[in-house]
């Protein structure tokens, strides 16, 4: 519920129990220890898929040293194939990094070989090439155009408004298909619409005066457009990179509560708990009921077998001493 430790030790003194901040915080940081060894489990099994998103978002940390708080960095990657039918298990990795320095994703995808939704942030130019592919949101695009009309009226961003959304009402209706089943739909209705779109775009831009907003969207769009295209010709790809920005949700959530991280090492904690809490509710577990269950077990459980606890083979206690 992301309350922050002076707040639940507050509470606990109001029922006449003595918790402080720092012992807390030592349960926390003991907890992301064990966790560990799950949280490196879901990272490599993502980093072996070859379709992932990913996000990233600053987060404040104190830094003593200075008097003052810095700006780290938690990211994520994620993979849900749950749009088109995949049994391969969903999963979220959040990490976390003292800066935004393009070092930290190359490391990360150090070992990622495929398609990547993304948004146009610098530090990922220098991976893509024959390892990973970019794939484009185009929920960036229709928010710039979005941010036209929020400025002033304007019938041409309307107008590119309804082209994209007849892309996502194509969208809307293949979901849940098979991958083949989406390519072929997304070949036959998509292509001629995203075309249409670009040659409007084009032809469009061309007649406005080239410093207005409504022509900065429509270069962004262009210079995008390959990364754009790629999920008409793969079922498995998304037309956009909202997977990742919800795995971004609860972050955001937690700041505004607790409102910056302890320390570079409570940012990785939070990022290793995080990795763990959003998996098993990807899986449609109870964080709570999983978390007290694998707290218990994991310190006595076969190493070789710590695959049994991941969030998608995990069974509940009741139904394991019921298979019993």
């Amino acid at each position: 519920d992301h309350i922050p430790l002076y707040r639940l030790s507050e509470m606990y003194d109001r029922l006449g129990i003595d918790i402080s901040r720092s012992v807390m915080a030592d349960w926390v940081g003991r907890v992301s220890a064990l966790l560990t060894p799950l949280v490196l489990l879901i990272r490599a099994h993502i980093a072996a898929l070859d379709r992932i998103h990913t996000d990233d978002t600053p987060v404040d940390v104190l830094d003593p040293g200075r008097g003052k708080t810095k700006t780290g960095r938690v990211w994520v990657y994620v993979f849900d194939g749950s749009g088109y039918q995949s049994a391969t298990p969903a999963a979220i990795a959040y990490y976390y990094s003292p800066d935004r320095k393009g070092a930290h994703p190359a490391d990360h995808l150090a070992s990622f070989s495929g398609v990547m939704h993304a948004d146009g942030y610098g530090g990922y130019k220098k991976l893509y090439g024959n390892q990973i592919i970019e794939a484009a949101c185009m929920a960036h695009v229709r928010r710039k155009f979005h941010d036209v009309i929020k400025l002033k009226p304007s019938p041409i961003a309307e107008e590119a408004l309804s082209r994209i959304g007849a892309l996502y009402d194509i969208e809307n209706r293949i979901r849940g298909m098979s991958a083949d089943e989406r390519r072929t739909l997304r070949q036959h209705h998509a292509r001629p619409v995203l075309d249409e779109l670009k040659a409007w775009i084009e032809a469009t831009l061309s007649t406005l005066p080239q410093k207005q907003k409504l022509a900065e969207a429509m270069r962004y769009a262009l210079s995008r457009w390959a990364a754009l295209s790629v999920y008409i010709d793969d079922g498995r790809v998304e037309i956009d990179n909202n997977i990742a920005e919800r795995a971004m949700r609860p972050l955001g959530i937690g700041r505004k509560n607790w409102l910056f991280a302890g320390s570079d090492k409570g940012g990785e904690r939070i990022a290793n708990i995080l990795t763990i809490i959003e998996t098993v509710k990807l899986q449609g577990h109870n964080p709570e009921v999983y978390l007290t269950d694998v707290l218990t077990r994991i310190q006595d459980h076969p190493k070789d077998r710590l695959e049994d606890l991941l969030p998608w083979n995990w069974t509940p206690a009741k139904a394991r001493h019921e298979a019993a």
